[in-house]
């Protein structure tokens, strides 16, 4: 889930790709500097090593679905470029 006005980090994965379903709400996904807006029912899918993030603009909460694939899912594969949270 992301609370409105809420957004992930911009990252991504050495080892793993990503799929993201959108549950409900819209999620506007950043996928290399392209930024597009997903709504119930739409997929993105991340490739490996591409830079990507989603956030929620709207005044709902936004809920999607994240499936990984690839060799390794450890947290340490994430390359974080900005984050609002600090985090490393």
């Amino acid at each position: 889930m992301v609370y409105p006005g809420g957004r992930l980090s911009y990252q991504y994965h050495h080892q793993r790709a990503e799929v993201w379903t959108i549950v409900s709400g819209v999620g506007r996904i950043t996928l290399e500097g392209t930024i597009n807006d997903f709504a119930a029912g739409e997929t993105a899918i991340i490739p490996l090593r591409a830079k990507h993030r989603i956030e929620n603009s709207l005044t709902t909460p936004l809920i999607f679905i994240e499936v990984q694939y690839g060799a390794y899912f450890g947290e340490d594969d994430i390359v974080r470029i900005e984050d609002d949270y600090q985090r490393a």
